[in-house]
């Protein structure tokens, strides 16, 4: 006699995997949210101390995101939060757009 499964048992398996799988992305995809968005919270503090930074260098508060970056205060790449919103600064505070 041979051992193994059944047809019937793998499809019930795959089956029970498939629904498990089903049941996991919309929360897998909440929380993908969820970090992209503290990310960009985090960012937006990191260029509010970039403009806090070049407040105490120059007097005065910078024109734009270009300025930090001309100046050698951030990155070009901390223009641009993960879920694709922009960082611009407002009345002196980073804001992300």
């Amino acid at each position: 006699m041979k051992k193994g499964f059944t047809l019937l048992e793998m499809i019930i398996v795959v089956t029970i995997v498939s629904i498990l799988f089903i049941l996991s992305v919309p929360n897998i995809q909440k929380v993908l949210g969820i970090v992209n968005e503290k990310g960009c919270d985090a960012l937006v503090k990191v260029v509010d101390s970039a403009i806090l930074e070049y407040r105490l260098a120059y007097d005065r508060d910078p024109n734009s995101v270009s300025d930090l970056i001309n100046e050698g205060l951030m990155s070009d790449v901390q223009r641009t939060c993960e879920d694709g919103r922009t960082i611009s600064i407002y009345n002196g505070q980073a804001q992300a757009n």
